[in-house]
């Protein structure tokens, strides 16, 4: 979570507003491919957390490696937060619904990010990291997404930027309210834009019945997971807390969606894979095994960032 540096590809908007457009036709909308329900498990000091893109389908929605879904009204399950740790090779987006959490790493950025903020950290070749709560009560909640580098940029600098609530772009258009953290969406642009994997990140809020379309190309790997409510893609129903995966068939040009009778609020990912070699291990994710046993060796030592 971050400052950006020069080299990091970023738009933002003083101010964001909400704009009213019309809706891009969708003609051939995606189907689900299946759905998937999280996995609960804990990390850090205990936070207790959905693992929602477990490790066995990294290469199914390459570019992304990782998405933890949390919320809870207990303070208990995310009190000890999650300590210093290190990372390479990747980037980590976290949005969060509910809550405070305070940024530091060993490169000298640190922020706080509340509700409806996110921070994107761009691990690079290298950093340790904390995120911490910052209060003793009420609900936090949130996500936590990790997007891949590609193999040139796996060794960058590494980068953070905070993006305050305000400075997240919205769109609307009826019955629809989108907040574009990402990518683009009913003809704006997000906060965060990336040329390689072209991420798309969406957070949709929307009203009874109402539905919304979204134009993606048939290559790009793309997931919805619902937080409140349920809805429809393509006539599968998809429930509260579950991703519904969408189909890549070549003639399909994107994604349509309708809520149900009570709304719904989901976030909708998509992106360009990289169809790298992904080796993994823990908090380093590289190309090669050899790639691996040289982060650790630099974390033992004490030369990562």
């Amino acid at each position: 979570m971050s400052t950006a540096t020069a080299t990091a590809t970023a738009t933002a908007t003083a101010t964001a507003t909400a704009t009213t457009t019309t809706p891009t036709t969708v003609t051939t909308p995606r189907t689900v491919e299946r759905l998937v329900q999280g996995q609960a498990t804990s990390d850090g000091a205990g936070v207790k957390l959905v693992r929602v893109l477990t490790q066995n389908l990294q290469r199914r929605l390459d570019p992304f490696l990782m998405l933890d879904a949390f919320g809870t009204d207990n303070p208990g399950d995310y009190i000890g937060g999650f300590p210093d740790h290190p990372h390479r090779g990747f980037e980590t987006v976290s949005y969060m619904l509910d809550g405070r959490m305070r940024h530091r790493d060993s490169a000298g950025h640190e922020g706080l990010v509340g509700p409806g903020g996110v921070q994107w950290m761009t691990a690079g070749r290298g950093l340790v990291h904390s995120e911490m709560p910052e209060q003793q009560a009420g609900r936090m909640e949130g996500f936590q997404l990790w997007l891949n580098l590609p193999a040139r940029d796996k060794m960058r600098q590494p980068a953070y930027r905070d993006i305050p609530a305000h400075e997240i772009p919205e769109a609307s258009a009826p019955g629809v309210r989108v907040r574009v953290i990402a990518g683009q969406a009913l003809g704006v642009a997000g906060a965060m834009q990336r040329e390689v994997t072209e991420p798309v990140f969406l957070d949709l809020h929307l009203e009874p019945g109402a539905d919304f379309e979204l134009p993606l190309p048939a290559g790009h790997n793309a997931f919805v997971y619902v937080y409140r409510g349920a809805l429809r893609i393509a006539g599968t129903p998809v429930p509260q807390q579950r991703m519904a995966i969408l189909a890549n068939a070549p003639q399909a040009d994107g994604v349509a969606l309708v809520a149900d009778a009570a709304g719904a609020r989901a976030i909708l990912v998509a992106g360009q894979p990289l169809n790298e070699p992904i080796a993994q291990y823990g908090p380093f994710v590289m190309n090669t095994q050899q790639e691996i046993f040289q982060a650790v060796e630099d974390f033992q030592t004490g030369r990562l960032a």
